[in-house]
């Protein structure tokens, strides 16, 4: 009897999963395990309860049969291969800085006793570093990238196994169960693969087709509401795109438009393969010169924005949805980052962590690209010039006021618009909503100005 083992990361599902394949292919018997790995899942309550909420799941569909750890990985993906006698450990190749140099320390400690890392598949349609151009580099321009990943093309989803021999645990004792009563993910939606098939075919059917047009509306709540399904792998972004091509509504503005946001996902999951120190520095360093502030009274004012009391409603709103969801819509997360690096002039990275430690949905290559395209250091970056206004986004995209209302009790007494400016009611501030931190307009005079001297530090 040959035992392999499946080493679950970021693809926490049975269906369209190449590595549980190759496993499957490869013995007699799969042992399924998931090690929680102290230097990257102990990333606060959010994350964390997300995280079990996902695992809880993937327990159930194995039948209990998951294995679960607490440790150094390289240490005890190596100590349950030589328990069970597996000469394998089958995974799904990773792409981040550190889930590359974690594999790497795996891969030599199984190669001491004669074992073997193999990588099948990824998170991606495509995996990062396989899109080119004809000169065989990478691309740093979201638009060409597009075009060529779409052209490259990606494989039809893999069949879910009929029938998993799942292995036995070799030490119960040790295995550490998931948070009881973990299905519920936190913010009112199931963990798993089946909710997040269940949530891709709901979105499918009732709101692609207006996603061109409404994509940008918090206060309509129509976005797929994927992203944290994709970010734990509980359905692959291959699955996604073979159903929608046999979709009636594959040519249609929303399913084009959400092809293209599929297709950012895997562009800056290909720039960070590509250039890992953009996980915490700038991409370009066209404004390495850049004046950024700090100190205790810079730590007042982010204070005022993580607690969503800078005195901006839409800001304010985007704010309190992270911290009581753990989620932001994309649109409102553009404007509070703005916000935050360029009417407080605060250093990107800073924004970006603190994201990362509330998001459920937290991706380290989408989320710190995407502070980098509003912050003008990264690839597409927005032009330095462009300062989101967060009275004129609110109204054109929360036009009614119904996003700022409903996170806002403070302001619920204003109708309409008039919730994005509360300094223009008599009666605005009457119910203990602060008054505006700053002044934006001449903090994007600032900016401009910091801007323009960095630009000529590097002229």
């Amino acid at each position: 009897m040959t035992i392999s083992i499946l080493w679950f990361r970021r693809d926490l599902r049975l269906s369209d999963h190449p590595a549980l394949l190759a496993a499957v292919d490869s013995a007699d018997e799969v042992l399924p395990v998931f090690v929680r790995d102290p230097a990257l899942h102990d990333r606060g309550a959010v994350r964390t309860g997300r995280l079990e909420a996902s695992l809880a799941a993937l327990s159930a569909d194995t039948g209990g049969a998951l294995v679960l750890r607490t440790g150094d990985p390289a240490e005890v993906i190596a100590e349950l291969a030589e328990s069970v006698n597996a000469d394998q450990v089958h995974v799904s190749r990773e792409s981040t800085p550190y889930g590359r140099r974690r594999d790497d320390r795996v891969r030599e400690h199984l190669a001491r006793e004669g074992r073997e890392l193999v990588e099948t598949g990824s998170p991606y349609a495509v995996g990062p570093g396989r899109v080119l151009n004809k000169t065989g580099e990478p691309y740093r321009v979201f638009t060409p990238f597009s075009k060529a990943w779409r052209d490259h093309g990606w494989p039809e989803p893999g069949a879910r196994p009929d029938d998993i021999a799942w292995a036995a645990d070799p030490d119960p004792d040790e295995s550490h169960d998931p948070d009881p009563g973990s299905r519920d993910a936190g913010d009112g939606a199931e963990a798993g693969e089946q909710a997040a098939l269940e949530r891709w075919r709901e979105f499918l059917r009732d709101d692609l087709i207006s996603y061109g047009d409404q994509r940008d509306r918090p206060d309509l709540d129509t976005t797929s509401r994927l992203s944290v399904h994709l970010k734990y792998g509980e359905i692959h972004p291959r699955t996604i795109l073979a159903e929608l091509a046999d979709d009636s509504a594959a040519d249609t503005e929303g399913a084009r438009r959400f092809v293209t946001e599929l297709a950012w996902r895997e562009f800056y999951a290909d720039v960070l393969w590509h250039w890992p120190r953009s996980a915490w520095r700038d991409l370009r360093d066209t404004l390495s010169g850049m004046e950024y502030d700090e100190g205790p009274e810079t730590a007042v004012l982010v204070e005022a924005w993580q607690q969503g009391v800078t005195g901006y409603p839409f800001v304010d709103a985007g704010m309190r949805q992270l911290r009581a969801e753990g989620w932001m819509h994309n649109r409102v997360r553009m404007v509070t980052a703005s916000f935050l690096v360029k009417d407080l002039h605060v250093w990107w990275p800073s924004g970006a962590r603190y994201f990362l430690d509330h998001l459920r949905d937290g991706d380290l290559a989408s989320n710190n690209h995407g502070w980098q395209w509003v912050a003008g250091t990264g690839t597409d970056a927005s032009p330095y010039f462009r300062v989101f206004n967060p009275v004129t986004q609110g109204v054109k995209f929360d036009p009614d006021g119904d996003y700022v209302r409903r996170w806002i009790p403070e302001l619920a007494h204003l109708a309409g618009a008039a919730a994005h400016e509360p300094w223009r009611s008599a009666d605005g501030y009457d119910h203990g909503y602060p008054e505006r931190i700053v002044d934006h307009a001449e903090e994007r005079r600032e900016t401009l100005r910091r801007y323009d001297r960095a630009k000529g530090d590097d002229d």
